[in-house]
């Protein structure tokens, strides 16, 4: 169980809340980024310059963690490569060390061994495409940096004690990272939740020996499963909310959650999971077999205005179903 924070504002004063928050309740697992893919607007370098990253808030993170005087040894912190730094991977990592100010960052799957002063470090790979560094165009799939000079270039941070993740990468665009990689990834970060349980990708990173992270357990703003009669029958048998319902579920099949709330109360709920019987979770799972429910609830933003792509890439080429999105563009 793990919070994820996203960029709120200049200052960042809702993020530095709700880390504080969050801390005191007892999470030891945060979720941030040092990018996502931005719009080729003409003040990029601008916005690059002063956020670093989409997210742009590993300042306010690593300052919560130092001022709550927890052993950083308790602590359990992901970052993530952006796109446009896909050919910059060691000057990325370090900037967000920078940022950060946590002394090192962490890897899911891995043990942390503190030796001499040399730590584990983590750093996840955003998306399986890579983009200009100027215009932040996404590249072709051909175009290098490829994922696997991407991967390359991340398996060199294990020679300073850094250890390495995914995220996004479906069955399509893994096994091509698998096919040259000579460390496999100790974890893939992708949505999951009932509309879209990815279960073929999760079952295929178990067999590799890959943890699966699920963002957007909860869907997002508004998430229609939350109304979903399974869910509320089960809150209600529990006395439980829905999104204990979902978290439990998802905890359940060995996954790790990153759920976001800035809400103090909400953020104690999150942490209250509680176990399902097999019945209920089939009932749970089988939900997006229904007509029209499989689908992605997470928002790319500008990430779907081409028709038939996804920041770039055809749905082919990143190996997702567009059927998952049924209100994008279409080819």
């Amino acid at each position: 169980m793990g919070s994820y924070t996203k960029k709120d504002s200049p200052e960042n004063e809702a993020t530095l809340s709700m880390m504080k928050s969050a801390l005191n309740l007892g999470y030891r697992h945060f979720d941030t980024a040092s990018g996502r893919l931005l719009p080729p607007l003409s003040n990029y370098k601008l916005l690059a310059d002063n956020a670093h990253a989409g997210y742009g808030n590993e300042e306010a993170v690593g300052k919560a963690i130092r001022e709550s005087g927890i052993p950083r040894e308790d602590l359990f912190v992901t970052t993530k490569l952006k796109p446009s730094d896909a050919g910059r991977v060691a000057e990325a990592f370090q900037k967000s060390l920078e940022l950060l100010d946590i002394g090192y960052i962490d890897l899911s799957g891995r043990e942390m061994i503190p030796t001499r002063g040399l730590f584990d470090y983590s750093f996840l790979i955003h998306w399986p495409m890579a983009c200009d560094p100027v215009t932040d165009k996404t590249l072709p799939p051909s175009e290098s940096p490829t994922v696997c000079e991407i991967w390359a270039q991340m398996e060199k941070l294990l020679d300073t004690g850094v250890h390495d993740r995914v995220s996004n990468f479906s069955l399509k665009t893994l096994p091509q990272l698998l096919a040259t990689a000579k460390v496999i990834p100790a974890v893939n970060q992708i949505e999951v939740h009932p509309y879209l349980p990815n279960e073929e990708i999760a079952d295929f990173c178990a067999s590799k020996g890959i943890h699966v992270t699920a963002y957007c357990p909860l869907g997002q703003y508004n998430s229609p499963i939350l109304a979903e009669k399974v869910v509320t029958d089960l809150a209600e048998k529990y006395n439980k909310t829905a999104g204990q319902v979902l978290l439990s579920w998802a905890v359940q099949r060995g996954i790790s959650v990153v759920p976001k709330s800035a809400n103090h109360a909400r953020q104690a709920q999150n942490l209250d999971v509680f176990e399902l019987s097999r019945e209920e979770m089939e009932r749970i799972s089988s939900i997006h077999k229904e007509e029209g429910k499989t689908r992605n609830l997470c928002s790319y933003g500008n990430g779907l205005d081409e028709p038939g792509k996804i920041f770039g890439w055809t749905f082919e080429e990143i190996g997702w179903d567009p059927k998952w999105f049924p209100s994008s563009p279409k080819a």
